[in-house]
């Protein structure tokens, strides 16, 4: 396996689910109107082998697919020139439109000066992913420690609860205290941005966590939301690099860089997204009870969801039973965050296999405007073809 080679399995592999076929509740279920936007990274690491790495881009201005071009180091895109999402002042996610013309929509710039423009869509909730890091920078910092108490609500949990609940379940709640308390000490906000410091300092320029509110505000209507808080697929799959105790060494990162997090820190976000509940992206085992599933990454779900008749129940959410032989059976381990919201879906994390697969390792990121308003039923985050998609993938990296 190559990076050229990879680079050209997940091309196959998107164009073969044929996302222009999409139905799309803003158009009575007809295709949607333009090819959707999919960011795909992928990082292998082979027993006994270097790490190989790809990033494939398409959106409708290149519904065939862009590879990105990455150095040898694995350092930053060098092919693309990444725009921020946009919004109106309705805080509607006016680019996803069915009548939509970027032609006259200003896309602020984001990173990059490539040749090939692409608007990188929100990120949904896995940005909770970039706020969980600052968080612990903070704790290894010593600002705090996971058992401190945070009140918000009326309601009091320690660090710890908050970072469990905004990462297992995505608990909104949680992440507007976690984002409060970032500002009272600092690590975000205008007296003082270290999480963005840290961000820079680990050659990740694609992801931001801007315009929050020292209340805690992160959405939409707070100012920050769509366009403010924005990751990339390849700068994502590369956080999880440094998240991933298992992996080798950043190659893109100096000699003597301090690890990002301490080993205690990696492993508390390391279990919290072991704990994932809400597999229903590239992983859909949480649908397993779903009419029509469609498998994506054969993915283990932690027991403590699954309730008596086999249904997933967590964080207010309750899916069709019954999951248990789709997770029984599973032969991966995904410790992930996922993002949805109508006009956006999204995915990460870090793949390991249990026997008898258990040589395989790798990370995955997707980012997409393929949000529920492309769902089959109510109960589904995405179309099915992006599980698909996930299993492709999954199984082209087996060998």
């Amino acid at each position: 396996m190559t990076h050229d080679r990879l680079a050209q399995l997940l091309l196959s592999a998107v164009r073969a689910q044929r996302f222009e076929q999409t139905a799309d509740a803003m158009q009575d279920g007809a295709p949607l109107a333009h090819f959707p936007s999919l960011d795909v990274a992928v990082v292998a690491f082979p027993r006994q082998a270097p790490a190989v790495w790809a990033n494939v881009l398409f959106s409708r201005e290149h519904p065939q697919g862009v590879v990105a071009d990455i150095g040898s180091d694995g350092g930053a895109v060098r092919n693309i020139r990444f725009d921020a999402d946009v919004r109106n002042e309705h805080h509607h996610s006016i680019a996803w439109w069915p009548n939509a013309d970027w032609r006259r929509l200003r896309f602020p710039p984001l990173w990059g000066d490539g040749p090939h423009r692409f608007v990188a869509p929100y990120p949904a909730s896995l940005a909770k992913l970039m706020l969980a890091v600052g968080v612990a920078r903070w704790v290894d910092q010593q600002g705090c420690t996971w058992d401190d108490p945070v009140e918000h609500a009326g309601a009091v949990q320690t660090v710890a609860q908050h970072g469990e609940d905004m990462i297992t379940v995505s608990g909104n709640n949680s992440t507007t205290a976690l984002v409060a308390m970032l500002h009272r000490c600092g690590m975000l906000g205008k007296a003082g941005d270290r999480l963005h410091d840290a961000f820079a300092l680990y050659g990740l320029p694609t992801l931001r966590f801007e315009n929050t509110r020292p209340d805690g505000g992160w959405g939409n209507a707070a100012g920050a939301g769509v366009g403010q808080l924005q990751m990339t697929a390849w700068d994502t799959a590369r956080l999880l690099w440094l998240l991933d105790a298992d992996a080798p060494p950043a190659p893109w990162l100096a000699p003597g860089t301090p690890p990002l997090l301490s080993r205690d820190s990696q492993r508390q976000l390391r279990q919290w997204l072991e704990a994932q509940a809400l597999h229903e992206v590239l992983s859909s085992t949480a649908l397993a009870g779903e009419p029509g599933w469609v498998a994506g990454l054969p993915a283990q779900l932690p027991p403590r969801w699954i309730d008596d008749d086999g249904g997933v129940v967590a964080g207010g959410y309750r899916f069709a039973p019954d999951v248990r032989p789709a997770s029984n059976q599973a032969t991966l381990r995904f410790a992930h965050k996922t993002g949805t919201t109508e006009n956006y879906v999204s995915d990460a994390g870090i793949v390991r296999g249990v026997a008898p697969h258990r040589g395989c390792h790798y990370l995955i990121a997707l980012l997409s405007n393929l949000g529920t308003r492309y769902a089959p039923t109510t109960h589904c985050a995405t179309t099915w073809r992006i599980p698909a998609l996930a299993r492709t993938i999954d199984a082209s990296l087996a060998p």
